[in-house]
């Protein structure tokens, strides 16, 4: 019979996935917030071109579901990363999580602002080496 053994340090992997539940629902409360002060109504998953220039809120709006959904897109591939290698580095692993999480709070804190361009900011560019 085999037995698999997790590493000295696992535990830490498991915080560390924590962290990017709480960095989701931040995320979803910026959607939630802005869909509410640009009036745009469900399903529409985006404002259209016209209340977009009608309505800086629209356009925060836009952004903040952007950011959101950016991250979803990229979530997959980082579990698994982050999987593999905290077979090897735990530790390791849970703190490139960790600053991943916390680099994607700034991401879309500065994005939900409704100006794109503050997206990018010293702790956004911190997940760069993480997905490494």
């Amino acid at each position: 019979m085999s037995t698999f053994v997790l590493p000295k340090g696992s535990s830490y992997v498991a915080g560390a996935f924590l962290s990017t539940v709480y960095m989701l629902i931040y995320q979803i409360s910026l959607v939630v917030k802005a869909r509410r002060k640009s009036n745009i109504k469900y399903p529409r998953a985006y404002a259209e071109k016209a209340e977009i220039e009608a309505s800086p809120e629209a356009m925060a709006f836009n952004c903040a579901q952007r950011a959101h959904q950016n991250t979803l897109e990229n979530i997959p591939m980082i579990y698994t990363s982050t999987l593999i290698t905290s077979i090897k580095y735990p530790v390791f692993s849970s703190a490139m999580l960790t600053i991943w999480s916390l680099s994607r709070v700034a991401y879309a804190a500065g994005y939900s602002s409704g100006n794109p361009e503050k997206r990018m900011n010293f702790l956004s560019t911190l997940h760069y080496p993480t997905i490494l």
